[in-house]
């Protein structure tokens, strides 16, 4: 797609807020049903109740609605689990991804966004982002780690997490392999074991 990005608008609260929230839900629920190809403006218009010239004005079209959408889901928080060890943590945030996007019900609509951003370089920008705000917030697993000498100093808490959760994703949006929850377990105690070892510390001079 051709469109041009926009700068993101300021997202106080009030009207501004509840218009955005409902952008956000109904393009969710049209990327869900109709998939990237069948989304348009006009049935997110229709389905959110806000008119498509401000749809068009305040993110360009349905590459930016996309983004959006990822954005939001960015801003949502994601309490992160404290078992007391790494491997631990590690195997309770696998298990959530392996958990929602073989749900039925959940996962159809993360697993139709993420593969919408990646149909448009606006979307693929906000699907960066995305990945990046989780990773540096779940880097704090890695941070507990460090704390309680059971990692190196210096580990790169986003590379544990990147290393733990990306077999999932090869799965996911790759090789469209089945993922199972022994396969996440495994994930995570690979980048465990990784990490123990120092291979996401610097290097010693």
């Amino acid at each position: 797609m051709n469109e041009e990005p926009r700068t993101p608008t300021p997202r106080p609260g009030g009207r501004s807020a509840r218009v955005r929230a409902d952008v956000v839900a109904a393009t969710l629920a049209e990327v869900t049903e109709r998939g990237y190809d069948g989304l348009t403006v006009d049935a997110v218009a229709a389905r959110s109740g806000v008119h498509k010239a401000t749809l068009y004005r305040r993110w360009g079209g349905v590459d930016g609605l996309v983004a959006e959408a990822l954005t939001a889901s960015a801003d949502q928080p994601w309490p992160l689990p404290d078992t007391g060890e790494l491997v631990g943590d590690l195997r309770r945030i696998t298990h959530e991804v392996f958990a929602v996007f073989t749900d039925p019900e959940l996962g159809p609509t993360p697993t139709a966004l993420i593969t919408a951003a990646q149909r448009s370089d606006v979307g693929a920008t906000a699907l960066r982002a995305f990945f990046a705000a989780r990773h540096r917030q779940a880097a704090e697993v890695a941070e507990r780690a460090v704390e309680r000498g059971e990692l190196p100093a210096g580990t790169d808490g986003a590379e544990v997490i990147r290393a733990a959760t990306a077999p999932l994703y090869y799965r996911l949006f790759v090789t469209g392999e089945p993922l199972d929850a022994r396969t996440a377990e495994r994930a995570a105690d690979v980048a465990a074991l990784a990490a123990r070892a120092g291979l996401f510390a610097p290097e010693a001079d």
